[in-house]
């Protein structure tokens, strides 16, 4: 490459004569690349307005914005997971005058009755919330999801609301646990805290769901009834009821309206219980 540039001394530009034809462009894309900066969480946030069902009040809630976070994959029980941001922590809206508080598909639907149980137990004793932060941490969400649970249990909400909000909550919870800080000195004790909460969250949604599928119709929380009996399966594996889970499973195979995604999801699941089923026999 010497020599390309010779003969610049006469411009006055000796000291151009030797610079490196290519070099410099790698350096720019390089500098380049650097500028562009990582995303990070409040990026794919934005303020979105409503008007509580309760008090008539406006207010503000994070929302994701809506093609923004790319799905990078789903855990064996359909948790999906984001690049750069958890959507779950942002899946509850809170008024923070009066406290009433639902995931955002149920927020706008609630009865007369069950706003009048809002008001006399919810509402009465809340203490207004306002919501300065830039984004959740994962103890906030968490607590977001409890609030959100007890105004479904205070509503007297069906089965399959609050077995959902439980669901929900556990796949939280896991997202939390994935995140936390390794090397934090704590970091065992908040990883067993995170299991048994994720845990006792699951056993619920479970619970929920059973009851939910002899007494309600379908779509349940938007999902037909393969994918409830597939979440149900799952879970009851889990927790090695593996009669339940087999059954369900069966059943969604044998299914004619079960879609071919869910029923490929069924028989991964299938040899994943029969493995199971193999090592509980070999511990007896």
């Amino acid at each position: 490459m010497a020599g390309l540039l010779s003969g610049l001394e006469q411009f006055g530009l000796g000291n151009l004569e030797k610079l490196d034809l290519y070099e410099s462009e790698a350096e720019k894309a390089k500098q380049e690349k650097a500028a562009v900066a990582e995303p990070v969480e409040q990026d794919f946030l934005f303020e979105k307005s409503y008007t509580c069902s309760i008090c008539d009040k406006e207010f503000k809630a994070k929302t994701v914005k809506i093609g923004k976070a790319k799905l990078i994959g789903t855990d064996l029980d359909l948790r999906p997971k984001y690049e750069n941001v958890d959507m779950l922590k942002y899946d509850i809206i809170s008024c923070p005058h009066c406290g009433y508080t639902a995931l955002s598909r149920y927020f706008k639907f609630i009865t007369a009755p069950q706003a009048k149980r809002i008001q006399e137990v919810i509402s009465k004793s809340f203490k207004a919330q306002p919501d300065t932060k830039e984004i959740y941490t994962y103890e906030e969400a968490v607590e977001r999801y409890k609030l959100t649970l007890a105004n479904a249990i205070v509503k007297q909400a069906k089965p399959s609301e609050k077995a959902y909000i439980c669901l929900k909550a556990a796949w939280l919870i896991r997202g939390q646990a994935e995140n936390l800080d390794a090397k934090a000195p704590d970091y065992a004790k908040k990883k067993q805290e995170c299991l048994a909460a994720e845990n006792d969250f699951l056993k619920n949604a479970l619970e929920g769901f059973l009851a939910a599928r002899q007494t309600e119709g379908y779509p349940m929380c938007g999902m037909d009834e393969a994918t409830v009996d597939y979440l149900i399966a799952v879970t009851a594996m889990r927790f090695e009821q593996f009669d339940m889970a087999s059954k369900l499973v069966a059943g969604i195979l044998v299914s004619t309206t079960a879609n071919p995604r869910m029923k490929d999801k069924a028989r991964e699941l299938k040899e994943l219980l029969m493995a199971k089923i193999k090592e509980q026999k070999m511990r007896r």
